[in-house]
């Protein structure tokens, strides 16, 4: 009851999560499309306030707390949750891979021998909190089952695109730097495991002195939040609730409510005159668009019905194709981690980097326009079944 009760809190929170980075969204690119362009490139992109611009220190300090809560989540669904089992687990996540491949080779064959190859990670993530808002406005059109399906579906597209962010966005290794991290994380997985050490700010301090000795290795701070959270103690040692527990508490509503909309606001100020740009990038533009909108639901429905058809994974009780692939087009909305990854990826060219993001925003548009699409001609079907039925008594 106690953790029903908590997830319903959740799809709460990520909703009302998502009304705020709409807001944000549409602030920003309303701003960057008017007469005060200057001054919101001027507070975000100089050094203002901070030794290096307001941009950087949400994307590569503030998204550390983002990721630590993703990585939380993660390792809660690996304990106890829908990744505790491979029973539990190899539906969404055979659906979350094919939602990642697919997109991916989608973008790779629109971009195959161009520059732009390195980007094939932006349209493989799914962003949880513009999906759970979209899914909360079809609620009524969806079948209630399909929620935990396109939460696990997200949980496992994050741990994806992590493993991709440490894999492919990590320059050259200074290695006393990660030497000194890797002896922090053995001493946290010491205080937890031996001394059960339970002390909130002993971890969150232990994890900014980690993010500092991460970035100084070169490879990406963000990841010294996903290394935390493989710290952090699962069990409740002395009290009613885990330290996991109560982070996620705390957590959630700053990341949810601050640390996102934030990064909306920083990241979508995007220049909607992009004529000059398209002309020369228009294949970059495409791979993204068509890999988010199209490859996401293609590769996660084919995939589950593939490998449910060959009795390889069990779809869970009543959930129905349709609304796996109701929530596959939802899956397309990638939005902040996709803007994550073409900030990584293209990091030197402002231009191509206005580019992905517009390419970002017109997939959500789009996804959300073919999910409308798909239930208004489902509800208009079943009407006129439903006439048709009455008709003929």
């Amino acid at each position: 009851m106690k953790n029903l009760e908590r997830y319903r809190r959740s799809i709460k929170s990520e909703a009302l999560s998502s009304v705020l980075l709409l807001i944000c969204t549409i602030s920003a690119l309303c701003i960057a499309n008017s007469s005060y362009e200057g001054i919101y490139n001027k507070i975000i992109f100089d050094n203002l306030f901070f030794r290096f611009p307001l941009n950087e220190f949400i994307n590569d300090f503030l998204m550390f707390f983002f990721f630590l809560n993703v990585g939380l989540e993660i390792k809660e669904n690996i304990l106890y949750g829908n990744l505790s089992s491979i029973k539990k687990a190899s539906f969404p996540v055979i659906g979350s891979i094919g939602g990642v491949i697919v997109p991916a080779i989608i973008f790779l064959i629109f971009n195959f021998r161009t520059d732009y190859i390195n980007g094939f990670c932006i349209p493989i993530s799914t962003d949880i909190a513009f999906a759970v808002g979209i899914f909360y406005i079809f609620k009524n059109h969806i079948n209630p089952q399909a929620r935990l399906f396109l939460l696990t579906l997200a949980v496992v597209d994050d741990l994806i695109s992590i493993l991709v962010i440490a894999i492919f966005f990590t320059q050259d290794i200074n290695t006393i730097y990660l030497i000194i991290a890797i002896c922090v994380m053995l001493i946290l997985i010491v205080a937890n495991k031996v001394f059960h050490i339970e002390n909130i700010p002993y971890y969150i301090f232990s994890g900014l002195i980690l993010w500092y000795l991460i970035n100084c290795s070169n490879v990406h701070p963000t990841i010294s939040g996903i290394l935390l959270a493989i710290c952090i103690p699962a069990k409740a040692y002395n009290g009613k609730k885990s330290v996991l527990e109560i982070l996620q508490e705390k957590l959630s509503p700053f990341t949810n409510f601050i640390v996102i909309p934030l990064f909306a606001f920083v990241n979508s100020g995007v220049s909607l005159d992009i004529t000059t740009n398209l002309g020369a990038s228009e294949r970059l533009y495409f791979g993204i668009l068509f890999g988010l909108a199209f490859g996401k639901p293609l590769g996660i429905t084919l995939f589950t019905y593939v490998f449910s058809k060959l009795k390889l994974v069990s779809r869970p009780k009543g959930l129905d194709f349709y609304s796996v692939f109701l929530v596959s087009l939802i899956a397309g909305i990638g939005f902040t981690m996709s803007i994550f990854m073409c900030e990584l990826t293209f990091s030197y060219d402002f231009e191509l980097i206005n580019l992905c993001k517009f390419a970002i925003l017109s997939a959500c548009i789009l996804s959300v326009a073919l999910t409308s699409v798909f239930i208004f001609v489902n509800e208009f079907l079943k009407s006129r079944r439903h006439n048709f039925r009455f008709a003929q008594k």
